[in-house]
């Protein structure tokens, strides 16, 4: 990109598609400036655009050599001196600093250390530095050129014209400049060239160039991996990864229908939430470790339970006191161009989606593990399981053999409810289903009876309330 000119058609487009992680909009120089500067070059590289607001709105600035010496000045006060190259789009009253990924990386400034994570510039701690610097020398995956690969041959348009329908982006004639905006790719002695996040996303076949990004869907009879009942591999893209995933897992998971008042139209209820298991392949996709070429993400389902796992564990500079509060992206441009189109509503928040609508649709919690694998587990609600003293026994709420057996099950269920409401009367469903390892509708269904029964009455509201137990019960 040395040396490259920003046309009137590329600015256009810069400001239809609006800031990323390789663009940064400021209407004037102020002193936040060197925090852009560092953690472009600490990133990627990118553009900062002076002279354009937030709104993605041309204000134009001030173009005369002072302003220009100004932004040097701040290059060069930054540690070690950030490079930059600044552009005159006169016309427009805009200036242009480019910045190249730094060759003598970490950066800082007067304020810190700053890296680009998304659309942002986030400040780094002691720990991401320590780990910046242990992986430097390390170009990342997403970032390598395909130079082996002819673009215009490997490109598919049809996928291109997908991902910028969602992303709300007119099509450019300049495929090349299109592609280089939106971090696809770079040129390299004046032609363009794939990186590989834009292979992953816009290439035709993209498991023939690299055999390792396929997804992996198989459904085992019981809760082991003897018996395999079904099983696909997936080799599109991305976007089309995650959608049939998705499809799999609708196929063989169980369906409820829910007929709401004043309609006719029956509506359609996964046992899981869609929106937690899209959260869940987005994650795998966007956040694996693409070096690891030994294994693929996998998704698994068993009559228990559904497994969703990727191979890397969390990223180096995140520490486990501080996974689901902190961002920190392995592949911040692919994950960059999966928020353009909508695939990630905001960085770092994937999990925490995940956790409240389990909640809200009354879901077991997600169980998460992570050391070489990331990996999502997901209790089936279909299925519960009864703890004893002696052993542990996995029951199919739906085919319970008898109904001795399952009123023998309830009355365990109800007397152990009430030894736990005894010793803590503010209990919460919640935890009264963690406690005895249930689903929470068992709880709900357990207390009904206790409470016909006059064994268990609520005193006060829902929130707020607590369990009291009646004197017959004692």
């Amino acid at each position: 990109m040395k040396n490259r000119k920003t046309t009137d058609e590329e600015l256009a487009f810069i400001l239809e598609e609006g800031e990323g992680y390789t663009l940064e909009f400021k209407q004037n120089i102020n002193e936040d400036l060197p925090k852009e500067l560092v953690a472009f070059a600490n990133a990627s590289g990118g553009r900062i655009l002076i002279g354009v607001n937030d709104r993605n709105q041309i204000t134009g600035t001030d173009l005369s050599n002072r302003t220009l010496s100004k932004i040097e000045d701040m290059a060069a006060a930054c540690d070690p001196p950030v490079t930059v190259r600044v552009e005159k789009l006169q016309r427009h009253g805009i200036l242009v600093i480019h910045v190249p990924e730094g060759a003598n990386r970490p950066h800082r400034c007067n304020k810190g250390f700053y890296l680009r994570n998304g659309t942002v510039s986030q400040k780094m701690s002691t720990q991401d530095i320590t780990a910046f610097i242990q992986a430097e020398g390390k170009v990342r995956f997403e970032q390598q050129l395909r130079l082996d690969l002819d673009w215009e041959k490997a490109l598919d348009e049809t996928r291109l014209k997908h991902f910028l329908t969602l992303a709300k982006i007119t099509p450019k004639p300049d495929k090349a400049n299109l592609l280089f905006n939106l971090g696809a790719g770079d040129f390299k002695d004046g032609r363009f060239y794939f990186n590989n996040a834009g292979v992953l996303l816009f290439s035709k076949e993209p498991t023939r160039r690299m055999f390792h990004v396929s997804v992996i869907c198989a459904l085992f009879k019981g809760t082991g991996r003897a018996d395999i009942l079904d099983r696909k591999e997936l080799k599109g893209n991305l976007l089309e990864n995650v959608e049939d995933a998705l499809i799999f897992l609708k196929k063989h998971l169980k369906l409820r229908w829910e007929i709401t008042a004043g309609s006719v139209r029956r509506k359609e209820i996964l046992e899981l939430p869609e929106v937690a298991l899209r959260e869940a392949m987005v994650n795998a996709v966007c956040h694996r470790d693409y070096n690891e070429e030994g294994t693929h993400v996998m998704v698994e389902i068993f009559d228990d339970r559904v497994e969703i796992y990727n191979p890397g564990g969390l990223p180096k500079g995140l520490s486990e006191k501080d996974f689901g509060r902190r961002s920190v992206c392995r592949n911040p441009n692919i994950a960059a161009l999966l928020l353009r189109c909508d695939y990630i509503e905001k960085m770092g928040t994937g999990i925490e989606r995940i956790r409240a609508v389990l909640e809200r649709e009354r879901c077991p919690a997600v169980k998460i593990t992570y050391n070489t694998m990331f990996s999502l587990e997901f209790t089936r609600p279909t299925y519960e399981i009864v703890r004893d003293t002696k052993e542990e026994h996995r029951i199919k709420a739906s085919e319970k053999t008898s109904e001795k057996t399952s009123e023998k099950t309830s009355e365990k269920t109800q007397d152990k409810i009430l030894r736990h409401i005894s010793a803590n009367q503010g209990i919460t469903i919640a935890e009264l289903a963690k406690a005895l390892c249930v689903t929470s509708r068992t709880i709900e269904r357990n207390i009904k009876i206790l409470q016909s029964q006059d064994r268990l009455r609520r005193v006060g509201p829902d929130k707020g309330g607590y369990w009291d137990i009646t004197n017959k019960e004692r």
